[in-house]
């Protein structure tokens, strides 16, 4: 059963494409401009950039080693850019560690699992509720009611995620006895757990099986119709061309295209560097 089926109502419905409404979008939350990082010499990313707007789902595609998942490094502070800049909501964040930023609203995802294995689901997606509770020390350790409060509402909001992902039913479950999708799914939770402004999703659906796929493809329609800025790695070209606004491509660390889905699919130099003539044609069927 796909238990995230609901959102499709808030998305259109023309050839079972699934893309947020227009009246959702918005400013742009998320700039980064004119990034560039070397490592040992080996210049890994120059003059990268793009922009997220409020409702908007942007993909980054390239071949492999083409620089994405560095540039999402270094958009969440995990690394620090050589060159460039980049503004969350107007603001310079270019210098900002990971915890500022997500307390600023920019959340993240990673290519592969981080998720708590031996913690329930329930508890994987209290634990990123953390920056929003404001219960102290003294308070939980004495439980006292104000942190008795807190705590049942961090457990309330990480229920209702779990309802949104489809994953209610598998709250008091450990986190290692899920599938892999359900997984996925469960690292979405957590990061809207932070209840971001900006969600960056590095490979949401990689490993997963059609339906899998399927289910995320709808949950990341939905979490954009709310006017969340969504920033996703993807090498599943259907799922990029179906839910995607704007693609921007990456090629050996630099901007190869951007443009609308179509723009990009048709691209010679696209095609060339990275869909290929099958990718390009697997793309047109989405």
């Amino acid at each position: 059963m796909n238990a995230t089926r609901p959102i499709a109502e808030a998305t259109e419905g023309r050839e079972g494409v699934n893309r947020p409404r227009e009246d959702v979008r918005g400013a742009v939350l998320l700039t980064a401009a004119d990034i560039g990082i070397s490592f040992g010499g080996l210049r890994a990313l120059d003059g990268v950039g793009f922009s997220a707007r409020a409702g908007e789902i942007l993909a980054i595609i390239g071949p492999n080693g083409a620089g994405k998942t560095t540039l999402f490094n270094i958009v969440t502070g995990l690394y620090r850019a050589s060159s460039g800049r980049i503004a969350l909501d107007g603001q310079d964040v270019t210098e900002a560690p990971p915890h500022a930023l997500a307390a600023r609203g920019l959340s993240r995802t990673f290519q592969n699992l981080q998720v708590f294995f031996r913690m329930t689901a329930l508890e994987n997606v209290m634990a990123g509720r953390h920056l929003q509770e404001r219960s102290s020390l003294l308070g939980d350790l004495f439980r006292l009611p104000a942190s008795r409060r807190a705590n049942a509402a961090t457990r309330d909001a990480a229920m209702a995620l779990l309802a949104e992902v489809g994953l209610a039913d598998k709250a008091d479950l450990p986190a290692g006895s899920l599938p892999y999708g359900a997984l996925k799914r469960l690292e979405i939770a957590r990061a809207l757990a932070t209840q971001p402004r900006v969600l960056m999703l590095d490979e949401p659906a990689a490993g997963c099986n059609p339906v899998e796929t399927e289910e995320i493809d709808h949950l990341i329609v939905q979490v954009a119709a709310r006017g969340v800025a969504v920033v996703l790695i993807e090498h599943d070209m259907k799922l990029v061309m179906r839910i995607s606004r704007h693609v921007v491509v990456l090629n050996q660390g630099r901007m190869l295209a951007e443009g609308t889905p179509e723009e990009v699919r048709t691209n010679p130099e696209v095609i060339a560097a990275y869909l290929g003539t099958h990718g390009a044609r697997e793309a047109s069927l989405a």
